[in-house]
């Protein structure tokens, strides 16, 4: 009796056993085609379930396949089910380091329109045509005739490939910081109404010769052209570095070396926040400007150089309160300045009409531009200039001085100029062209990137895009400038 009685017993727990493993694995399989209909939205890769090999391997193995071959396009063939892939995790990317250059406005790189490739730069010829001779009086002890400015030469251009280009060392306020670098206005030389800052009217009188005059400089950049050699943007050569510097900058005295007798312009050079690391532009001018927005200061040379004794430097001119001066050497710019100070032939600052690294970085240039010819008239000069070092007897020659300005009525996006070029013909257009000095051809002027460490202005992905500043220029439309009319002197103010 008792055995009947287990039998039973033991018969319902083997059934209940093995109902419980088919609800199991009934179970899982329902897991598992679960799982595989959820996959693709709350996974980023395929998810096997191996609870019955025999029932999903080969399901799995098939879909694995089709999965590969479709990776890319996301979805399954034949289905509309999207296709999970796994994605890899994201990079981290490491800071800049303490010694990175960063630009004010946030990438420290140009515009892209002006990006390319940084490859197969071709080669530039750095052989400029003869320089035109200096006329410093070399003796010492005695008064010289104010110099005639640098013996401007077109720069030869560069053949090796630039570094990220970065922006200048441009200085901000005095004591002041740039709270956001967007609505930071782009700096400029001397004072918002100077010359150099104000924009031309469109309806500014022209000289009564303007045609005349316009039409000979056309010849002579046709003639240019045509030899190859011009018209020139100097930028490594003959140019204008910059050295922007704080205001614990240690101060050395620079000699006066060719003028002795200015006590006025030495007493300026007693104490100049020169860096001893500076270097002054390539080319027997060697020029150099330092700037120091703390006390406003501004300083600059022509043929400066530094051996055993110190500083030296043939001739040039300092400011104070260089931020509100209009851009030219008179008697507001030191203690007993004189008008014929200054490193140029017309005493118009050679900081002024400066194409500067922080123009090409934000693709617009917002001042007037400054330009050497090598046909400048001799004894005669146009306000803003103060003096000149003019030789040609030509009544179509311009004076030093000159202001010309691209025709206001010409639509400049019509003719399709290279960045950099359209970038130019807008400035003349808006702020026109100063002439500053006498040079073997035609020149304009681009900051000289030697304080930066930097050659932006190289290669195919420099600013000037693998082309040679004559390259550049060709596309200028000269022809549409116009001569704005002339204040002229004939002897120096002051």
């Amino acid at each position: 009796m008792s055995f009947s009685r287990r039998l039973p017993v033991r018969a319902c727990l083997s059934i209940a056993a093995a109902v419980a493993v088919l609800g199991t694995l009934a179970g899982l399989d329902t897991v598992a085609h679960a799982e595989e209909i959820l996959a693709p939205t709350v996974v980023t890769a395929h998810t096997v379930v191996t609870a019955h090999p025999t029932r999903t391997s080969a399901r799995s193995s098939s879909r694995r396949h089709k999965c590969v071959t479709v990776a890319h396009g996301r979805k399954h063939p034949r289905s509309t089910k999207p296709c999970a892939v796994k994605r890899p995790k994201p990079s981290r990317v490491k800071p800049r380091g303490a010694g990175s250059r960063v630009s004010r406005k946030g990438s420290g790189s140009k515009p892209a329109s002006l990006g390319l490739p940084a490859s197969s730069a071709p080669a530039i010829g750095d052989a400029p045509p003869a320089s035109i001779p200096g006329s410093i009086d070399p003796k010492a002890g005695v008064l010289p005739v104010p110099p005639s400015g640098p013996d401007l030469q077109p720069g030869g251009e560069e053949t090796t490939p630039p570094s990220e280009p970065v922006s200048p060392r441009e200085p901000v306020a005095p004591g002041g910081s740039v709270a956001s670098s967007e609505a930071a206005a782009p700096f400029r030389f001397f004072a918002p109404t100077s010359f150099w800052n104000e924009p031309v009217p469109a309806d500014g009188p022209l000289d009564p010769r303007s045609a005349a005059l316009v039409g000979a400089l056309d010849g002579e950049i046709a003639s240019e052209l045509s030899a190859g050699n011009g018209p020139w943007i100097n930028t490594t050569k003959y140019s204008v570095p910059i050295y922007t510097v704080p205001a614990d900058q240690p101060q050395v005295p620079v000699a006066l070396e060719h003028a002795p007798g200015v006590p006025a312009l030495q007493s300026a050079w007693s104490a100049v926040p020169l860096p001893p690391s500076a270097h002054p532009a390539s080319g027997t001018d060697a020029v150099l400007v330092v700037w120091q927005p703390s006390t406003d200061r501004l300083w600059e040379f022509e043929r400066l150089a530094q051996d055993s004794e110190g500083w030296r430097a043939s001739w040039g001119g300092a400011m104070q309160n260089a931020s509100s001066n209009p851009g030219v050497y008179g008697a507001s710019a030191w203690a007993g300045a004189q008008p014929w100070w200054g490193a140029s032939a017309s005493s118009l600052s050679i900081a002024g009409g400066l194409i500067s690294l922080e123009d090409l970085e934000q693709g617009q240039i917002d001042h007037a531009l400054a330009m050497a010819i090598p046909n400048v008239s001799e004894g005669v000069y146009a306000s803003p200039a103060q003096r000149d070092d003019g030789r040609s007897t030509d009544p179509l020659s311009l004076p030093e001085g000159a202001h010309l300005r691209l025709n206001p009525n010409l639509d400049l996006t019509a003719l399709h100029l290279p960045p950099v070029t359209l970038m130019i013909a807008q400035a003349a257009q808006r702020y026109g062209i100063f002439i500053r000095d006498r040079g073997a051809n035609v020149q304009l002027f681009a900051q000289d990137p030697t304080s930066t460490g930097t050659n932006p202005y190289a290669g195919r992905g420099g600013y000037f895009e693998g082309k040679s500043p004559a390259q550049l220029l060709a596309s200028f439309p000269w022809s549409q400038l116009e001569l704005l009319k002339m204040e002229l002197h004939t002897e120096a103010q002051g």
